[in-house]
This record gives structure tokens, sequence and C-alpha cells, in this order.
């Protein structure tokens, strides 16, 4: 078995590059793995399926290296180093660096959904509409200071600005039409800094998809509010619409921008499939948000 090492040294705040974790993963047993950079193309050819690929990066190099491990069959080891990192949260991992990169040594796995989408993947959310502003016109030097509050910053001060846009939505058996403000598709529990998505995990095989219509500030927040507080999801509101399916679609109107991961991808029409289990990460949990018999938060989904 072999450990390759990518570092993106522009992720989050930078502090936490190529030489960090090489100390770190070497307390923890790994020694010269071997260092590479996604710019380099001709070392995926020597991936096999007993390799790991330890990436170092926000969710956009995350992204990035699960497409390649699935396509190889190899492993993917996570260490968080971005702006968001929220698929990270999903696999309950570590805040610690030595005890994250102890978890890698000991070879711990999950399998996790991704999400396809065309010719690419994703393994948290795409947007259509607000949810894309964050990655289109977040500057650097603000995302840098703000960390994940840049991207409700962004959100808030186009929030009055928009009017919304008409889209048709088909998730599983459900169809809506409407004027909508953000549609997001997410294959995981996480999205946007954290932010959680009733009774969700990335490994149930489902896609969720949560619509929001076009409404004052305070009815937003409101409905915003109402859902954490509850960790459940309304299915249809004046304000939000929550769907599940194994398959989904957006159509708009007019073509919208769409992003995966945190990166603009491509424009409607978007259609997304999950591919359940098809990625093998380390971790030793998959986290779900489904509320537990007694209405506490769900035991950790290790299927």
């Amino acid at each position: 078995m072999t450990y390759w090492l990518i570092c993106n040294s522009r992720a989050g705040d930078g502090e936490r590059g190529r030489d960090f974790w090489l100390d770190h993963l070497a307390t923890a047993g790994i020694h010269d793995p071997l260092c590479r950079d996604f710019e380099e193309v001709d070392w995926t050819g020597n991936l096999s399926v007993r390799d790991t690929v330890i990436v170092a990066g926000g969710d956009g190099s995350v992204n990035r290296a699960a497409a390649i491990c699935r396509e190889k069959g190899a492993t993917l080891a996570i260490l968080p180093s971005g702006t968001a990192n929220d698929f990270s949260r999903n696999l309950g991992l570590p805040h610690q660096p030595q005890a994250l990169c102890e978890l890698i040594a000991r070879g711990v796995t999950q399998t996790v959904d991704v999400a396809d989408y065309g010719d690419g993947i994703f393994l948290n959310v795409a947007h259509v509409g607000m949810g894309t502003l964050p990655a289109r016109q977040s500057p650097g030097t603000e995302k840098k200071i703000l960390g994940r509050f840049s991207y409700v910053v962004e959100l808030l001060r186009w929030l009055n600005a928009r009017r919304g846009f008409r889209a048709t939505i088909r998730c599983g058996p459900g169809v809506v039409k409407g004027r909508w403000l953000s549609i997001a598709v997410a294959s995981g529990a996480f999205f946007g800094g954290g932010n959680e998505i009733p009774e969700a995990s990335a490994n149930d095989g489902q896609l969720n998809v949560i619509a929001v219509r076009p409404r004052p500030l305070l009815q937003l927040l409101f409905t915003f509010l109402m859902v954490r507080l509850n960790r459940q999801a309304p299915r249809r509101t004046s304000t939000l619409v929550h769907l599940k399916g194994e398959r989904c679609s957006v159509h708009t109107g007019k073509p919208k921008t769409v992003t995966a991961d945190g990166d603009v991808v491509s424009r409607t029409p978007l259609d997304v499939s999950c591919k359940h289990g098809s990625l093998r990460v380390v971790g030793a949990r998959v986290v779900s948000t489904r509320a537990a018999p007694d209405g506490e938060r769900g035991i950790p989904a290790d299927i």
C-alpha cells in the first residue's frame, strides 16, 4: 500500500501546509508519503485499489481527489484545511491534527455516496441561485478573515436585491414549479460551513433538495431558525421545500450558474443521480442528522 499526499497551500488561512501535515503524519507512523499536486497528471496512473490518497485542503480539493479515488478504486483520506470543510463534518473527523493523522494510520474506513452530474461529481452540495454567490463573489481576503461566516455575509448582502428565478424541480416522485431564491441539491448532511440538512447522511443513498422561495428577510430567518431548532425537514412551507430521492433535476427558464462543492462548474439544466456507497473514505463513522426515537440526535450511520 502507498500513501499519497496532496496539499492545497491556498486553502483556508494557508497555515496548514505540506510541512505541517508531514510532521503530524510521521508522528502517527506514516513516513515519507509520495507528495504530488493536482497540476501533475502522471501520478494518477500509478494509483492502485490498495492506496490511500491524503488530501489537505478545502471541499474543492476534496472533490477533485474524490473523483480520482473513485475512478481508481483508491481510499480517500481528508485533512481539513479549508474554509467550510463540510465533507469532513459528514465523517465526524477529529479536530486535532494528530488524532486525525492517527485515524488515517489505523485505516478505519467507511463508504459514502457520490452525486454524479454530467461529467462531474460532488460530495456536499450543488447550488443554483443565491447559493452560488459565495463562490462567485466572495473576495479572497474577506474569506480568510471571516472564515465560513463569509458565506453568510455574501448572502445577506444580496438577499434583498434578488427577486428569484423560475425553475421546475423534480426529485424522486416530487415535482414543484415556481419562483425560487435558491436551490440546493445535497448528497451529505452539511453545507455552507456547517448548516445541517435534517434527516440526512452521506451514505443513505438519497439526494436532498432544499429550495427556498423569495420572501422578506425576517420570514426567511424565522424559517431557517425553526428548521435548525426542530431538526426536522418541513416537506413544504410557504418559504421552503424539501424533497428526497435518488435522482433529481433542476430546469430553469434561462440558464443559471451551477456551483458544486464551492466551485463554479456549469449552467442549468442540472441533472443529478446519487451513486450509493461508491467512494471509500477514512473515517470512524458517518454522521446522521436523523432524530432518534427519544428525540435526541441520531446515532452515527456506520453502514
